[in-house]
């Protein structure tokens, strides 16, 4: 079977980003932004790296029917059947579960790349490359390949992963799966040599992620095969707004990673930050010489450093004595809080802003 011609890919792009409040909001997410004034949105970023690997009708995006009218807008040249439209918010898992299932009914031997829809990419062709290989491997064994990269400081907002057995050429057994952990232990990760970051892109063939799939989630996608003898695209979609609700509010790493025994990590070295939180886009982005990264924004700095600002068109900040902080502005809110462990502090100011003054904020 020639990799190539039987790969595709699915992009997750269903979430709603309150990890970037308040300029990522929930009408209006990260993903869907051009968040760094390149011209192109994160969605669209990565719609362009796959296109570089795939034909544009292998790629799929998974969203909600809330976001459904912004993919089709920003993706104009993806065919209407390849955008999963859920008719509620769920976590990764069901999203992968769907995917799968429709593009292994389209192509039997389908290869099958997951990928997020919010990544920085440094190295293009290391990327290309490393695709190619796990393409490659999964081609050849039912395994579940995730992409790995080399921490480089102890990130307490990714996910990571521990090594076990080496089996091949730069993939190994997965021995453990930490998401999210405390930064004393992200830093004993990181000087164990033993941990990569896991990037949140993983490999499989199609076939082999719905068999996973059926063992662990409840049987949605069983029901709808016995009820339908003749795949029909529109008849899915209408069973699966019907349906859809009944899936657990899981993850893949979860229901996919951590729970199936043919997991193995690729040491991938494309270069990669999740660009998911204020403090890995202050990592990942180019700094000024007192270190401060101002994302697309006019800003005067005066003895301020380490920050990250990030304003609206046709705002001009001043900013003295900060360091350490982020500034963020977006429509009716206004950010100023410490850089370190934001992530969590982010969250937490969200469900307050929620609980205390409604959707209008967030």
């Amino acid at each position: 079977m020639k990799a190539i011609e039987h790969s595709y890919c699915v992009i997750l792009a269903g979430g709603k980003g309150r990890r970037l409040w308040p300029c990522s909001r929930e009408t209006y997410p990260k993903q869907f932004i051009d968040f760094f004034g390149a011209g192109r949105t994160q969605l669209q970023q990565t719609y362009d790296r796959f296109l570089k690997l795939l034909p544009h009708d292998h790629i799929f995006v998974n969203t909600t029917v809330n976001y459904e009218h912004i993919v089709r807008e920003q993706l104009p040249d993806l065919p209407e059947q390849n955008v999963l439209s859920e008719p509620i918010h769920r976590n990764t898992a069901p999203s992968v579960a769907w995917a799968a299932h429709r593009i292994s009914k389209i192509d039997r031997d389908a290869l099958l790349i997951v990928s997020p829809s919010d990544q920085y990419v440094h190295n293009e062709e290391a990327f290309k490359r490393n695709i190619n290989e796990g393409l490659l491997l999964v081609g050849n064994h039912d395994v579940v390949l995730t992409m790995g990269v080399q921490p480089t400081r102890p990130e307490p907002g990714y996910g990571y992963i521990q090594m076990g057995d080496q089996v091949g050429d730069n993939i190994y057994k997965v021995q453990s799966f930490t998401e999210k952990p405390e930064r004393d232990f992200a830093r004993i990760f990181l000087e164990s040599g033993e941990f990569y970051w896991n990037t949140g892109l993983f490999l499989s063939k199609a076939s082999f992620l719905c068999e996973c799939m059926s063992q662990l989630l409840p049987p949605v996608l069983r029901k709808f095969d016995a009820e339908h003898s003749v795949y029909d695209v529109s008849a899915e979609n209408a069973f699966m707004r019907e349906n859809f609700p009944s899936y657990p509010n899981i993850s893949a790493d979860y229901a996919i990673l951590e729970r199936t025994k043919q997991v193995c990590v690729m040491r991938c070295d494309f270069g990669w930050a999740d660009l998911g939180t204020w403090h890995s886009i202050y990592e990942a982005m180019q700094k000024s010489d007192n270190d401060n990264v101002v994302i697309d924004s006019d800003v005067i700095v005066d003895n301020a450093q380490n920050n990250v600002i990030k304003l609206p068109k046709g705002r001009l900040a001043v900013v003295n004595g900060l360091d350490g902080f982020i500034v963020a502005e977006e429509d009716n809110v206004l950010l100023i809080c410490k850089k370190e462990d934001s992530s969590a502090l982010v969250r937490k100011f969200v469900n307050d802003v929620l609980m205390k003054r409604g959707k209008d904020f967030v």
